[in-house]
């Protein structure tokens, strides 16, 4: 169900190393419902430190990492997500770069980060059950450790004893040693219980059956409700499609590269990379595995990782009818740069400049490094008024195309940003739903009679 991979109920594998830690997790684990460890009861146990406990720990790290050069590659990208609201989609590409890993090891740093990432509340409410405490009792690094072990045990093919050993290592290279009999023993009692009677564990009391569907396919609550709400779907009453469409929305994506318009065509990236050429975009490139960031096109500007749907996006301004079209194109949110750098590659040979606006300058200077050589102008500014940001020149008759690729809550690319599910709340939708509007009639007010808009979100 919901991914879980199919385990023997008996939990003989590891038996002799699994009685060790039988101590441990029943006298951890209590007897608590995990409704309410979830909501913060529970046992006191290993918790979160203060910042200076915390900054001790980590001068206390083992600079030669676990032995197991792949985990602790994958624990450094969870650490930045979880502590550095970084995005793994941008961190976990350098990562594997500065490693130099490829191939397998690669492929499966990659399904350990996005699968763990991907399938968060899930593991918190399952190790919240194991531990017989709420996950935010549990120290950052070891809860990232037993998110990343139990990922494994549930969701992967990996031995039980390696997923339980290697975590246990993690966390003693981290600088947390007093919590390593904590790790082995929360993970042992995991691995007795089989992947499906986890699941029926941790939704017996909840009484919401869209929630039931929610956590078996690694959403939160709101954001499942609000597709069974446009399913037809009740409160009490799931929609038929409820259930697939969560699935295919948790679906692990292909890499998506785009040759830039004018170098390369998809056919030749493809050729290239052996990747297969794209269904929609001319320009696409589907890759099953590896770092695209090692290929030579993406290291020569050639190509770029971007997904295909965003290159029919830059497609559609470029193609769309304008009565006199002379070349002058803005981009009013355009970091990080992709869909800028695509349509600006598309319209160089024509005479043509994209004017790009981005208000915060570390994204502004994605743009222009994405951007590097092409005919784009960048501005750091409120693209809300653009006749006030500085340096932007409106045309008295205003611009022939104007993209307006407005900032969301990313809902649509829960695929590619797995952990994004888990930062947003309903309470992030209304301010968004407000900035879109103002950035949608800033657009057409610097755009002639007769040019385009085209508005994605």
């Amino acid at each position: 169900m919901g991914g879980f991979r199919s385990r023997s109920t008996s939990g003989d594998k590891n038996s002799g190393d699994k009685n060790s830690g039988d101590k441990r997790a029943s006298s951890q684990g209590g007897g608590r419902g995990h409704a309410d460890r979830r909501r913060g009861g529970g046992q006191s146990g290993y918790r979160r430190k203060s910042e200076s406990h915390r900054k001790e720990r980590a001068d206390a790290r083992d600079t030669r990492g676990s032995g197991d050069v792949v985990r602790d590659l994958v624990l450094s990208v969870l650490r930045q997500v979880s502590s550095g609201d970084a995005y793994a989609n941008l961190v976990l590409p350098k990562a594997l770069t500065r490693a130099k890993m490829s191939g397998r090891d690669a492929a499966f740093a990659t399904e350990l980060t996005y699968g763990t990432l991907r399938a968060q509340g899930l593991l918190d409410a399952v190790i919240a059950e194991a531990a017989g405490r709420p996950v935010s009792r549990i120290d950052e690094t070891v809860l990232d450790v037993l998110r990343l072990g139990t990922y494994q045990i549930l969701r992967t093919r990996v031995d039980d004893h390696a997923a339980v050993n290697t975590s246990v290592e993690l966390v003693k290279a981290n600088g947390e040693e007093k919590a390593a009999g904590f790790t082995n023993g929360v993970l042992r009692s995991i691995t007795r219980t089989p992947a499906k009677k986890w699941l029926a564990k941790i939704t017996a009391d909840l009484g919401d059956p869209v929630e039931e569907i929610a956590l078996q396919h690694s959403h939160p609550r709101w954001i499942a409700g609000v597709f069974n709400t446009a399913l037809g779907g009740t409160e009490q009453t799931p929609a038929a499609d409820l259930e697939e469409a969560l699935a295919a929305d948790d679906a692990r994506p292909l890499v998506h590269l785009a040759a830039r318009p004018g170098q390369m065509s998809g056919e030749e990236l493809a050729l290239v990379t052996g990747g297969d050429e794209g269904k929609w975009s001319p320009y696409a490139v589907y890759l099953s595995e590896g770092n695209p960031g090692s290929l030579p096109p993406v290291q020569d500007g050639l190509a770029s990782v971007q997904d295909e749907g965003s290159q029919l996006i830059a497609l559609a301004v470029t193609r769309a009818q304008v009565d006199d079209d002379a070349g002058r194109w803005l981009d009013l949110c355009s970091g990080p740069g992709g869909k800028t750098a695509f349509i600006a590659a598309w319209g160089s040979g024509d005479g043509v400049t994209v004017d790009a606006v981005e208000p915060a300058e570390h994204r502004a200077d994605l743009v222009r490094k994405a951007t590097d050589g092409l005919p784009v102008r960048v501005h750091v500014g409120d693209g809300r008024e653009p006749r006030s940001v500085d340096g932007l020149d409106v045309p008295a008759e205003g611009f022939d195309r104007v993209l307006v690729d407005a900032p969301c809550t990313g809902l649509g690319a829960l695929r590619r940003r797995p952990e994004a599910r888990w930062r947003k709340t309903a309470d992030d939708v209304p301010p968004l739903v407000s900035l879109q509007r103002d950035l949608l009639r800033a657009a057409l007010s610097v755009t002639k009679p007769g040019g385009v808009v085209v508005y994605s979100t």
